[in-house]
């Protein structure tokens, strides 16, 4: 299956569900978005980041930067690999230089620790036919 690029577009408070964040993500090069509905602590933790902002303690996703850094393991990409009943399944893309793996993640922890280590984030055509929302050209 061709992977899609995403980009994130904003993050913003949910207007459906009490205590939780719409994270908005872009079709690269296309006018679908695909929102998803993430929680306060993953919210800030992207926030965070993409502000550059640094906490005075390391959050979570901090630390398994730090412990992948450790033990020379590198994300190479995040992938939106299926949306079951709602919810959106993800994984992280992981290389030792030796070995390849991939680690079964929450989107949101997933794109989290994406934008912490600059790499890519993908879906599948399916996904976005399914769940994402179609822009006219004025829209961000």
């Amino acid at each position: 299956m061709k992977k899609i690029k995403l980009e994130i577009i904003g993050l913003s408070y949910s207007q459906t569900q009490s205590g939780a964040y719409a994270l908005v993500l872009g079709e690269d090069k296309g006018k679908r978005r695909l929102p998803i509905i993430i929680g306060a602590f993953e919210a800030q933790a992207i926030a965070i980041q993409l502000e550059n902002m640094t906490p005075t303690r390391p959050l979570t996703h901090d630390l398994f930067k730090s412990l992948a850094h450790c033990f020379k393991i590198e994300v190479e990409e995040v992938i939106i690999f299926n949306l079951l009943e709602g919810v959106f399944y993800a994984k992280l893309v992981c290389n030792n230089g030796e070995k390849k793996m991939e680690i079964d993640a929450r989107s949101s922890d997933a794109i989290a620790i994406a934008v912490r280590f600059g790499c890519p984030i993908y879906t599948y055509e399916f996904i976005l036919s399914s769940a994402g929302i179609e822009t006219d050209d004025n829209s961000p």
